[in-house]
């Protein structure tokens, strides 16, 4: 009998269940299930049932214990470990088992490519159970596979071929319709041990960023720019070693699976649709999602953005995609993916649309699809819907060991789809982090289910009305009507407590000043200052990203603010030098070329792309943001804080201490023309920040009056 770690290859995870995993016998083959599984919560009674079982010879004894052993070892050793999709494919020995879910159809053909340009294909017709799944054996073939579906139905186009919704990987080609072709792949990789990381939601900081403007840029050196790979690179200047020396510990991509990123020709009738609003005919940030389980191949070392060409053709986006993750890993930074499963693009062919619309869309009363915002919407309380839902973010964790979600408009999920994924995603991972945009007052409902959520009032008592910019928040010397100092206490109070107590938890707030929409920081408040405005044309950039004394004050202000809160800061990139996003010069016919841009969502262009030789610019701001997050790793008050030994001490309606367990204190100065004079709690004070940093040349003592500049803050702790 061979010995069971030659037969089995690896361990997958279902349902609290690991299953066991043939050896294959190429090395293009994948994983084919065996009849054999051991769900851990029935561990113990099957250890009990071994030993009344009064086994008569050391053989089985010796089996069971290598079983045991084995799952002990792949606890330590991830290197195979893989979520089982429902449908999809499946690599075995002899071939591959393709599996389809298409209820209303009377026929289905696998189809299989030789190139990706082919429009027509080998056809081989599938069969059908009684539950609507439709299945295919295809013999002699293996990874590089390229496949798609043919349907014939009341709901179906028979001269569409379409997509696996399922793809692992897939071959996309850059036009409007974004044609694509599903290929099978290899997904074995050597993860070196790693898995997900252990950080606790209350130590997270957060960066956002968008995976390619991080490294595209000449400036960042790298040599694989705008890509997964090049993202991780050492020695360059931006992505990985930008986030190392900036000190946090998590990272959240803007869409990574694959997504429709080009639009419909400008000012061009394209069967029924016309696109008078995005003269770049790009969608840039990735949410227009099309395939759920795939990475986007777009963000591959293989990339091409020319019209009607092919990315992903060899599908190596899946191992460089893990390849990122594992490094990020070893650097202690967790990966967050932003997802969008509530809506997908109105016009590609996107295959549930072909498959069965009528199951998986919210649909007019004539037929047309339902849309909201930017797509056409998916019923997400449907099962079918939910169960792919679900299905592609356990994929995720388990194949490429993500270690949270944001979810892009999350308030449009139900509360029992919000609930379910919640439950059965932290059944996987105890420790996984999950928020979203629950935008419509929905945010104390997520809290109670476990979720955090984006904090817009945050924002928007310190910066003032998103879309007003003449109604001004803290930081710009004002208050929105209603507001006052007290809603400066609520927000440091991680919105769980005081005037608004609209969190469950501090660590559901995900506390924010600027992110991918809207205006970044620095340009709203160069408009509320009345520095420029809209309409402005900027023409030397480096010289208006650079900061006067008013502004610096109010950005280091601001950054004050969100790392020393209760709740979870969260920061966009190039915030921390107070980048600006300007409309860059290209070949697209844009009349706000030079302006400020405050949705720059279709532009994969220098406007988006991080220029790191502006870092010197403002390098005194680095530096602060660098020292807030060094104290607020090194004082856990900032995230653990008991919400009853929290206080506070208003000095003027301008100006206020934020006091912590007696222990540590931050006081604001919001007024921009007048120090104040203010007297400490009794007992001796450390300052450990002022507006010019940290203080690592030898600490202030402070011991009853303590004077803060206009418009600045400090720190302090007892001793």
């Amino acid at each position: 009998m061979l010995p069971i770690f030659t037969l089995i290859k690896g361990i997958v995870y279902k349902d609290e269940t690991f299953c066991f995993v043939s050896q294959p016998n190429t090395m293009k083959s994948s994983e084919k299930t065996i009849n054999f599984s051991l769900n851990l919560n029935k561990l113990s009674t099957l250890l009990f049932n071994i030993k009344e079982a009064n086994l008569r010879t050391m053989k089985y004894l010796k089996i069971i214990n290598y079983v045991l052993l084995f799952i002990m070892l792949k606890s330590c050793s991830t290197k195979q470990n893989s979520y089982p999709l429902s449908y999809g494919y499946i690599l075995t020995d002899q071939g591959i088992e393709f599996r389809l879910y298409a209820p209303s159809s009377d026929e289905v053909f696998l189809v299989v490519f030789d190139k990706p340009e082919d429009t027509k294909g080998a056809e081989y017709p599938m069969s059908e159970n009684k539950d609507g799944e439709w299945f295919f054996n295809l013999k002699n073939h293996g990874a590089g596979t390229m496949y798609g579906f043919r349907l014939i139905g009341p709901n179906n186009d028979s001269n569409v071929i379409v997509a696996d919704p399922y793809s692992k990987a897939t071959i996309t080609q850059n036009n409007w319709r974004h044609v694509a072709k599903s290929l099978v792949v290899d997904e074995s990789f050597d993860w070196q041990g790693d898995t997900w990381l252990k950080i606790k939601s209350e130590d997270l900081i957060i960066y956002e960023a968008h995976l390619r403007d991080m490294t595209i840029h000449s400036s960042s050196n790298s040599k694989a720019s705008g890509t997964y790979i090049g993202f991780v690179e050492e020695g360059q200047n931006g992505g990985i070693e930008h986030l190392k020396k900036l000190g946090v510990n998590a990272v959240q991509f803007l869409p990574l699976w694959d997504f429709a990123n080009f639009e419909i020709p400008y000012k061009r009738e394209q069967s029924g649709f016309y696109n008078d609003w995005n003269p770049y005919e790009r969608n840039h940030w990735g949410y227009m999602p099309t395939f759920f389980m795939a990475p986007e191949s777009y963000y591959s070392s293989s990339w091409t953005n020319e019209l009607d060409q092919w990315n992903g053709i060899d599908g190596r986006a899946v191992s460089e995609m893990k390849t990122m993750v594992r490094e990020l890993h070893k650097n202690g930074i967790a990966v967050i993916m932003d997802v969008v499963v509530n809506h997908v693009s109105n016009y590609d062919w996107h295959p549930l649309k072909y498959i069965d619309k009528e199951t998986y869309f919210l649909l007019n009363e004539d037929g047309t699809y339902k849309s909201q915002c930017c797509g056409n919407l998916l019923d997400t309380d449907h099962p079918k819907v939910k169960e792919y839902i679900l299905e592609s973010l356990k994929y995720w964790m388990v194949n490429y060991h993500i270690d949270g979600f944001r979810f892009d408009q999350c308030y449009l999920l139900s509360a029992e789809t919000s609930q379910q994924i919640a439950t059965e995603l932290k059944k996987i991972n105890p420790n996984l982090i999950l928020y979203g945009e629950a935008w419509g007052n929905r945010e104390s409902e997520f809290s109670e289910m476990g979720w955090g959520s984006f904090n817009a009032r945050f924002r928007d008592v310190l910066k003032g009305e998103l879309h007003n910019r003449d109604v001004k928040g803290f930081l710009l010397n004002g208050f929105r009507p209603g507001e006052d100092i007290e809603d400066l206490e609520c927000i440091l109070s991680g919105t769980s407590s005081g005037k608004h107590p609209t969190y469950k938890s501090p660590k559901h707030s995900i506390n924010f000043l600027e992110v991918h929409d809207n205006y970044s920081f620095n340009d709203y408040t160069r408009i509320g200052l009345n520095i420029v405005r809209e309409e402005d044309v900027i023409n030397n950039p480096s010289e208006f990203t650079k900061l006067n004394r008013q502004q610096m004050k109010i950005n280091k202000l601001g950054a004050l603010f969100l790392f020393t809160a209760q709740g979870i800061p969260l920061m966009h990139q190039g915030q921390e030098w107070a980048r600006s996003r300007i409309v860059a010069k290209t070949n697209a016919p844009d009349s706000n070329i030079g302006k400020i841009d405050n949705n720059s969502y279709n532009k994969d262009n220098e406007t988006n792309w991080v220029d790191w030789d502006q870092l010197k610019i403002n390098a005194k701001l680095i530096d602060y943001y660098k020292d807030l997050i060094k104290i607020r790793k090194l004082y856990p008050q900032f995230r653990y804080a008991d919400p009853s030994k929290v206080g506070f001490e208003r000095y003027s309606d301008r100006s206020l201490g934020y006091f912590v367990n007696e222990e540590i204190a931050v006081i604001f100065n919001g007024n921009y023309d007048n120090m104040i004079n203010i007297k400490m709690p009794e007992g001796r004070w450390k300052l450990i920040l002022d507006e010019n940093g940290f203080d690592t040349s030898g600490v202030k003592i402070i011991e009853g009056d303590l004077s803060v500049d206009q418009g600045s803050g400090v720190i302090l702790v007892k001793i």
